[in-house]
């Protein structure tokens, strides 16, 4: 039960600190949808998503007028399309890109994740296609997002695969040029996927989730913020225990929306995740909570203690609000989405590998990371290869989505637009990995993996 005090801190919160549900997304399976014809298979793509997310924008507009909550973004997610399309016979799954962005259209959804492929231990011939044809896909489309997953640890890390994505990221930054590399802001690069992730671009339904689902990211950094001022100068205990506690109302309310939106579709309801996923506006950046804690500037020393603290406090007042907790829940760090990001990279304070060793503790990895446009392809391999090794030895999920900009370098900005934001182009080393890269094959998993 809800009292009248949680309703007026909750108030509170959407009014004065940006509290809001970032997305509602709907997972649709697509399973039922292949056929060797690659036309009647994009037809019943198109066909399956417009019936089943028919409602959904409208049901998220309306929970937003009723309880008072924004709702940023309203969203789906599919079925892998590498396993969607095995059955086509086809050179190209860019039909059923075009299938998938013409649904989104329909439906009004912002954005359509799951031209994705699963490869951490090797390709088939419907993996092989897809991410070949990632570039074009991309570049022709407006809403989809794209996503690979390269390693494991279970499986280990597919080496051939993190050599082809350096590439594919290249391709796509050179057919979106006109755009600032902005396909490269739809495509991530995984290790150790989760299958209920609501956040873009990385957001696939997976293959054990049901037929629909509704999954709730909810995002409230400048509500941790404002909490942690009035804390000023206690030891890091309280300050973990308040961000605990704020985190857990968070929740709450990502609990009330997701449940709602599910009965209201007739759908199940799958998790809520309850990362604290910035924007570009004034007070609502995770790097701000990081100097409200105490650093001078986000990536200074320090602030991979800081962030490890945010995280497991904000992992465990969730626990506590919700039985089903999932997604990646923890604290995002996209530098183009952050305020308090930008202006870290733009002072040079926070550089690529202080953001590398952050993704030790936080969720995911290094993400909207904007890079001179010059850096080969196969340093773009290597940086996904590092991230991939974070993942698979912690047991955690790491990702990569970096944007080499054609014509940028360090010291120019990009703009994006939107929640993607602008972000300072961030220097990379440019000491070569290249035979390192060309090596190919399988880096084994580790001896963790052993746990059966």
């Amino acid at each position: 039960m809800y009292n009248i005090k949680e309703i007026l801190e909750t108030t509170r919160m959407i009014t004065e600190n940006n509290l809001d549900v970032r997305t509602i997304t709907m997972g649709i399976s697509l399973r039922d949808c292949a056929h060797e014809d690659v036309k009647v298979c994009a037809d019943k793509i198109y066909d399956k998503i417009t019936k089943t997310a028919e409602h959904l924008v409208k049901t998220g507009q309306d929970l937003e007028a009723e309880l008072g909550v924004p709702i940023i973004h309203k969203r789906i997610s599919v079925t892998p399309i590498s396993l969607v399309g095995e059955s086509c016979k086809t050179d190209s799954y860019v039909p059923l890109a075009k299938a998938l962005d013409k649904a989104a259209k329909e439906v009004g959804v912002n954005f359509i994740g799951g031209f994705s492929a699963l490869v951490e231990k090797g390709y088939t011939k419907g993996d092989r296609i897809l991410i070949a044809s990632i570039p074009e896909a991309l570049s022709t489309t407006d809403l989809v997002c794209s996503s690979v997953a390269v390693g494991s640890t279970k499986c280990g890390i597919n080496m051939d695969a993190v050599a082809q994505m350096g590439k594919i990221v290249k391709e796509t930054a050179k057919l979106t040029a006109d755009k600032d590399a902005l396909g490269c802001a739809k495509l991530v690069v995984f290790c150790n996927p989760v299958q209920d992730n609501p956040f873009m671009a990385g957001a696939f339904h997976g293959i054990t989730e049901p037929e629909s689902v509704i999954n709730v990211g909810v995002s409230g950094p400048g509500v941790v913020k404002h909490a942690l001022e009035a804390v000023r100068g206690e030891d890091i205990g309280k300050v973990a225990e308040v961000i605990k506690k704020t985190a857990f109302k968070i929740t709450r309310v990502g609990q009330l929306v997701a449940q709602e939106a599910a009965n209201r579709l007739h759908t199940q309801f799958g998790i809520v995740d309850l990362s604290l996923a910035p924007t570009p506006a004034v007070g609502d950046s995770v790097a701000h909570i990081l100097e409200e804690i105490g650093l001078e500037c986000c990536g200074c020393p320090g602030t991979t203690a800081t962030l490890a603290m945010l995280n497991d406090a904000v992992k465990k007042g969730g626990l506590m609000a919700s039985s089903y907790v999932g997604g990646l829940s923890g604290a995002f760090i996209p530098v183009s989405e952050d305020a308090g990001m930008i202006n870290a990279a733009e002072k040079g304070c926070l550089t690529i590998e202080k953001l590398e060793a952050m993704t030790c503790v936080c969720s995911v990895g290094l993400d909207m990371i904007a890079i001179p446009g010059d850096t080969t392809a196969a340093t773009i391999s290597a940086i996904i290869a590092d991230e991939a090794a974070i993942g698979m030895i912690n047991n955690k999920t790491t990702a990569v989505r970096v944007i080499p900009v054609p014509g940028k370098k360090v010291g120019d900005n990009v703009e994006f637009g939107g929640l993607l934001g602008y972000a300072p182009i961030i220097k990379v080393n440019t000491y070569k990995p290249d035979v390192f890269i060309a090596r190919g094959g399988r880096i084994p998993a580790p001896v963790r993996s052993l746990t059966n």
